[in-house]
């Protein structure tokens, strides 16, 4: 008879958590003015005008009706998403951000992100999310060559680029710049170009995206001529070359930031905080003392819109079985380059670090991660073959 694997070993008890993590609140916008070939997130092509004031009744209901699965807690941070919430006027965010203040209240100053495009209308409405209490501002750009925006499906041209970035600083001190690499037929050098650009426009955070092709997109059905892998390697590693040399730290597989200035709403995924989602195909998870669970809206505006208003917006939800919290727990915050703190695991998952020693055994022996008695952190091999590191904690059945 076969040695079980670990990975095959059974976690079979119930998850206990002496303290709630931090919650985070996210609101998904669904419209987009068009939708980007690469994009598989839920997001819905505009047909005619948004519908403001429904949607942001049905958010409020939507908030109302969640209540009572966190009743008494604090929001750390509040994202609205998307879609592209930037096509939302300054006074509905305004309006709703003080809908959530009543109901479910942020801690003192709680980071609030809003997504923007830099569409020309959008642009000349930053300073009014900011006096609406956004006070971090994250702008997708993608690229600033013309070539590779119009390849991606992008409204916006290089010039509105650059100009929705001046914009954005003028009106706050808190900017994240979303840029892509390994594009369709993108040479290193135009990859360098863009992130020698947006390391020298002042940015506090940098999110540099490697672009893959994901089910049910254009792109998916129609693949483009993407990159070779050691050209995306390549790609990789000039990424964390230039942003490093210009003063950002690489502390997420993704993600560069200046000085204290990391996205606290990103982080607290990683970290295995809660989320309440809200919107159409919004996703949540929401910890008790002794279960974890996840849950996702309905995808469809239409069709949320009908839900939030027979009282029941919550399309899927169910509770996370004991065996895979660990992989839940180690697929978010082993993207962190300097790990965790040992002692998070257990606060987090609400099970002994023991629960995963095989793992981390199996892990350290193949040189992908490294830990002490204090921190566990992935290896520079571990951040490169993340999805190998990640699939050492995956559970079969038993």
């Amino acid at each position: 008879m076969a040695t079980p694997n670990a990975a095959t070993i059974p976690i079979s008890r119930a998850p206990s958590l002496k303290a709630l993590p931090p919650l985070a609140l996210y609101v998904h916008v669904p419209w987009c003015v068009r939708k980007c070939p690469y994009c598989d997130f839920n997001s819905h092509e505009l047909r005619g005008e948004v519908p403001e004031r429904e949607y942001l009744a049905a958010l409020t209901r939507d908030l109302e009706l969640a209540l009572p699965q966190v009743w008494g807690r604090k929001v750390c941070s509040i994202f609205i998403g998307g879609g592209t919430p930037s096509l939302l006027s300054a006074a509905a965010v305004e309006e709703f951000l003080s809908t959530v203040r009543a109901l479910l209240p942020p801690e003192s100053f709680a980071e609030i992100t809003l997504e923007a495009n830099p569409g020309t209308f959008e642009a000349r409405q930053f300073a009014g999310y900011r006096s609406a209490g956004v006070n971090r501002l994250s702008v997708g750009i993608q690229s600033f060559n013309p070539k590779h925006l119009k390849a991606l499906g992008r409204i916006h041209d290089d010039r509105e680029a650059r100009r929705a970035v001046d914009i954005a600083r003028a009106n706050f001190d808190n900017v994240n710049l979303d840029l892509m690499y390994a594009l369709p037929e993108q040479t290193l050098e135009e990859a360098r170009r863009d992130m020698e650009t947006v390391a020298s426009l002042g940015a506090q955070h940098v999110s540099a995206y490697h672009l893959t092709v994901e089910p049910n997109t254009l792109f998916h059905r129609h693949p483009p001529a993407l990159p070779e892998d050691e050209l995306a390697a390549d790609m990789q590693a000039m990424v964390e070359e230039v942003l490093g040399g210009a003063g950002y730290r690489h502390y997420e597989t993704s993600a560069f930031a200046r000085e204290g200035r990391a996205c606290r709403h990103n982080r607290n995924y990683w970290q295995f905080g809660d989320y309440l989602g809200i919107g159409a195909g919004a996703h949540a998870k929401i910890s008790f003392a002794d279960r974890i669970v996840r849950q996702m809206r309905f995808k469809q505006p239409k069709r949320y819109l009908a839900q939030v208003a027979s009282g029941a917006p919550v399309q899927e939800e169910h509770q996370v079985a004991p065996g895979d919290i660990p992989f839940e727990f180690m697929m978010n915050a082993l993207r962190l380059t300097a790990g965790f703190p040992v002692s998070l695991f257990t606060e987090r998952t609400g099970l002994p670090i023991t629960a995963v020693s095989r793992e981390l055994e199996e892990a350290e022996r193949r040189g992908l991660l490294a830990r002490d008695h204090e921190r566990i952190v992935p290896t520079p091999l571990g951040q490169r073959f993340l999805n190998d590191l990640l699939g050492i904690f995956l559970r079969q059945p038993a």
